[in-house]
């Protein structure tokens, strides 16, 4: 009598429903693919939507960087115009003020041409001097220097050989400015070329440019 041996017949277990696993695996990628592409578009669509956004900071930004450039060359250009429109009134009163007093400069030069500038009305001629110098007052007015109508005024006129324009010959007035404002030309004589001479000088120098073989 030949023994069985248990459990040799029996079929081994298997899980119910493993036969169906591959295709539900297959049914699930399927739909894990065909949700990507969805999800692909609304990132890119959120991608641009991102780009459209810095572009309007940056345009935004640019506007505002551009209005505080703006704002800047104004505030330069206002600090400029207070600061010359400042010197310029400070000008005008300085101008004001020392106009009163050019009548005593000038009996103070006139003195001190005649060598009567002494003792102690020359101390006290030398500190007005001083404080006018201060205030910002120059004088000017040379003789010799070119006629300038500007800051000139010609109260006598004549001809001299010896000058090639027309010249301040003598100064009867000093004149005085401050800064760039004049505030009383210089009064002077002014000489103009001798009529004539100026025309033979030309001449001259031309014969002698040219080498004239009759002379010399």
């Amino acid at each position: 009598m030949t023994e069985e041996t248990p459990g040799f017949d029996e079929k081994p277990d298997v899980s119910p429903g493993t036969d169906d696993a591959e295709p539900k695996a297959a049914e699930t990628s399927s739909k894990e693919e065909g949700s990507a592409a969805p999800a692909q578009d609304a990132g890119a669509a959120k991608d641009v939507a991102l780009t459209a956004q810095l572009d309007q900071a940056k345009m935004a930004l640019n506007e505002r960087t551009a209005d505080l450039q703006r704002l800047q060359a104004e505030y330069q250009n206002y600090r400029r115009r207070v600061e010359r429109d400042r010197v310029t009134v400070k000008e005008i009163a300085a101008a004001n003020l020392v106009s009163e007093l050019l009548p005593t400069l000038d009996d103070i030069g006139r003195a001190r041409e005649h060598g009567e500038l002494v003792g102690g009305f020359k101390s006290v001629a030398e500190s007005l001097e001083t404080v006018a110098a201060k205030m910002g007052l120059q004088q000017f007015g040379k003789e010799g220097e070119p006629f300038d109508p500007t800051i000139h005024e010609a109260l006598m006129h004549s001809y001299a050989p010896d000058v090639t324009e027309t010249t301040c010959v003598a100064i009867l007035q000093p004149g005085y400015r401050i800064g760039e404002r004049t505030i009383r030309p210089a009064r002077v004589a002014v000489a103009e070329p001798q009529p004539g001479v100026t025309d033979q000088k030309s001449e001259d120098s031309d014969d002698k440019e040219s080498g004239d073989p009759e002379k010399g």
